[in-house]
């Protein structure tokens, strides 16, 4: 849950991952832009965003691995996976208790202020993004404090579909077939659905990343 900026997409990786910013990824308003680099991923529009008023669809413990404006990205087990050159936009790490479809533990990204590595918080979640790596579903639970705004909908996903191509582009040099991308945003409840409670038993995610 993570560059990371959270440059992280289902992915535990180790080594140094570098790649040139397009012209579009700019600061603005104090975040960064990732403007123009969404495939195939649906940004919610102002109407959609107006469902935020509703309560939250859960809410769950989290564990941070990557603060916000980090770039280092850790991956669940607190080993460095890659450097970044990019910082994280957002809080990055997981919940400790359930494991997504690639066997690792659950992502989820906690907007807000910068929260130090291993925090622990208890935070309501409001949505998810479904990221594909390699072909494998790994989702990733949007939670905050409030209700997130159609911008920061927007942003989320327009990071993860920047992100996506970084990654596709890593997995081809690495030799990982598979597609690669960010899908859109779904409810909490569907992301939940499809993870599963973690074992005692469970050591980490037996993909290589």
């Amino acid at each position: 849950m993570l560059a990371p900026c959270t440059l992280r997409t289902g992915g535990r990786l180790s080594g140094t991952f570098a790649t040139i910013a397009p012209a579009s990824l700019r600061p603005s308003a104090g975040v960064l832009s990732y403007d123009g680099l969404m495939t195939n991923a649906h940004i919610p529009s102002a109407q959609a965003g107006s469902a935020a008023v509703e309560p939250p669809e859960l809410e769950l413990d989290v564990v941070i691995e990557v603060p916000r404006g980090s770039f280092l990205k850790r991956g669940s087990i607190g080993r460095i996976d890659f450097v970044s050159p990019f910082p994280c936009p957002f809080n990055y790490g997981s919940v400790p208790n359930y494991l997504g479809l690639e066997g690792d533990l659950l992502d989820a990204l906690v907007l807000g202020p910068r929260l130090p590595v291993g925090t622990r918080i208890r935070v309501k979640a409001w949505g998810a993004v479904t990221q594909t790596d390699r072909g494998m579903v790994d989702d990733k639970l949007v939670c905050c404090t409030h209700p997130p705004t159609p911008a920061q909908k927007a942003f989320v996903l327009r990071f993860f579909g920047f992100y996506a191509k970084c990654k596709g582009l890593l997995n081809l040099l690495r030799g990982r077939p598979g597609r690669n991308g960010c899908d859109g945003w779904c409810s909490a409840a569907q992301a939940m659905a499809r993870a599963r409670p973690r074992q005692q038993s469970w050591k980490g995610s037996a993909v290589k990343y």
